[in-house]
């Protein structure tokens, strides 16, 4: 046992867990009248209703308790304050710093960074506006109507999302698109719908060494090069978002175009910084300092709000709630949106990234859960795919459903129909259908006997399934941007729960280093590396062939 899981919070938790196992929402909701208004919280613009959760204020309180134990404020504060929180690689993890006033100073290691953070702002906003309004140019001085970011991970999956999220907040005359897969199934049928003369790259990459971004970077310049009959078109084609300038020039990218960023910055919090480059050309430098605002103003309200009217430490209690004294194993995310459907990859690689540890922060393995599969996609596609297994299915999922107030079309129907689906789900989630009542309903349709007996069985729901509702006014830039930093600190808080380190990923690396080693098999005529398992020179062989 782990000093977290003998300790007595975690006991009296684990304890209190099993009084409440056997009750059900249905009883909950009838003996307090005021369960919705006293279980919603509201901050930076978000509204969130907990109330169809399996707790009381008891188990609320001892999960504070909890919080108060593994130091989740102390945790928090020293992030915010630039100390050395990722602890494995002993530098801080200041993306807030990022969406930070940039007259509030902020001292790390005796510099202040704001100076640094706001230049690199404001060099991008320059760039952005020149692309946006034909001051910046092609190599053929024509303007440019397409920008292709290649990045993968961090340097893909956020700016991607934000990007469709805020698609009405996009300009008509330059298309931002994005591709991360070394599979050149990605790349190629891109490149084939391009024009060389009109076509932007952002070569996303901290190291400048990310074999997929890399390897698309350089196929890009080929046809580049090919479709304009120039080598130097490199040069007005290319910018880069990196730290390493001798490999960006190198590749033909002056240092005027290369965009910088900290070591203080991980990959998956990173969209904020120079990383975003290619959401600010699609939405604008102004909808992007909207998109800062939002986030600014969660971190706000994270810092601020008491711990018991606060979004993230809710949300963060609630997982380790089901992860740790339910079971539960995975956690849905369901966009009431169509423009986040790609909310849920982010979160994958946010949470999982961060959380997915077994060891704690002083190395040793950990006898408790951690992470659960993030997972999900939007309403309403994904009722007619997965929900029968959240109705019927014999798992517990917490799940989160997402939906703006106001759509941001001019369709009212559809989107009172969204709402409606939205609001059916969690309450079908929540409150079940009973075998009488489904009895009740066969009967009165003139069913009987047998048959009667076999629908009642499949028509009952257990309910009790635990939701969250996350609402906002409407999906824009600020909103986008309060709804990523909710979730980024959503991690933070259960991370220090878990007394682990969200801030580094040596999970990530070991796969990279041992693909180099087989790439190199795979080739024509190779002998194969020593050393590999018989099931990998198999393959190698038969793929090889």
């Amino acid at each position: 046992m782990s000093a977290l899981t003998e300790s007595p919070a975690w006991a009296a938790l684990a304890e209190h867990q099993r009084t409440l196992a056997g009750g059900h929402l249905r009883e909950w909701f009838a003996a307090e009248p005021d369960r919705a208004a006293r279980h919603s919280l509201e901050g930076a613009g978000v509204f969130a209703d907990f109330s169809k959760h399996r707790v009381d204020d008891r188990a609320l309180a001892l999960l504070h308790a909890l919080a108060v134990q593994q130091d989740v404020a102390g945790w928090r504060d020293r992030m915010f304050a630039g100390d050395a929180v990722n602890t494995a690689e002993e530098r801080s993890a200041l993306h807030t710093a990022l969406r930070r006033p940039a007259s509030a100073p902020l001292v790390v290691d005796g510099t202040d960074v704001m100076p640094g953070v706001a230049e690199v702002l404001a060099r991008m906003r320059q760039f952005c506006a020149a692309v946006r309004d034909g001051g910046r140019r092609g190599h053929t001085g024509q303007r440019f109507t397409d920008v292709v970011n290649l990045g993968i991970g961090g340097s893909d999956l956020g700016p991607a999302m934000v990007t469709e999220a805020l698609q009405p907040f996009t300009s008509d005359a330059l298309r931002v698109h994005y591709v991360s897969n070394v599979d050149a199934a990605d790349l190629a049928p891109r490149l084939a719908g391009l024009d060389p003369a009109t076509t932007l790259f952002i070569i996303c990459s901290k190291t400048f060494t990310t074999i997929e971004t890399i390897t698309n970077a350089d196929t890009a310049r080929q046809w580049l090069v090919a479709g304009l009959g120039d080598p130097r078109a490199t040069g007005a084609h290319f910018v880069a978002v990196s730290t390493n300038l001798e490999g960006t020039r190198q590749f033909g990218i002056d240092p005027g175009n290369v965009f910088g960023f900290w070591d203080w910055v991980g990959g998956r919090f990173s969209l904020w910084s120079a990383v975003g480059m290619a959401v600010m050309l699609a939405i604008g430098p102004e909808a992007f300092d909207e998109l800062l605002a939002g986030a600014r103003a969660m971190d706000e309200h994270f810092l601020q709000a008491p711990a018991e009217r606060n979004l993230p430490i809710r949300m963060g209690l609630l997982g380790v709630w089901y992860g740790n004294f339910f079971g539960a194993r995975t956690h849905a995310v369901l966009p009431y949106d169509q423009r986040l459907h790609r909310l849920p990859a982010h979160l994958q690689q946010l949470e999982m990234e961060s959380n997915g540890k077994s060891v704690d922060r002083q190395g040793r393995r950990i006898d408790h859960a951690t992470c659960p599969v993030i997972w999900g996609s939007p309403g309403t596609n994904g009722q007619h795919a997965f929900y029968q297994l959240l109705h019927q299915g014999t798992q517990l999922i917490p799940a989160d459903f997402i939906v703006a107030r106001q759509p941001h079309h001019a369709h009212p129907l559809h989107h009172r129909l969204l709402v409606a689906n939205c609001l059916a789900q969690s309450e079908a989630l929540a409150f079940g259908k009973t075998t009488d009542e489904a009895r009740a309903e066969l009967a009165a349709r003139g069913i009987s006997g047998v048959l009667l007996d076999l629908l009642a069985a499949n028509q009952t729901f257990a309910g009790n399934q635990p939701t969250t509702t996350l609402v906002v006014e409407r999906l824009d830039p600020h909103a986008v941007g309060a709804l990523v930093a909710l979730y980024e600190h959503k991690v933070l808080v259960q991370s220090a729960l878990w007394n682990i380190n969200p801030f580094d990923q040596w999970g990530v690396e070991l796969g990279k280093k041992l693909a180099l080693r087989i790439g190199t098999c795979l080739v024509p005529g190779a002998a194969q590396a020593l050393g590999l398992d018989g099931s990998t020179r198999a393959l190698i062989e038969r793929l090889r062939t």
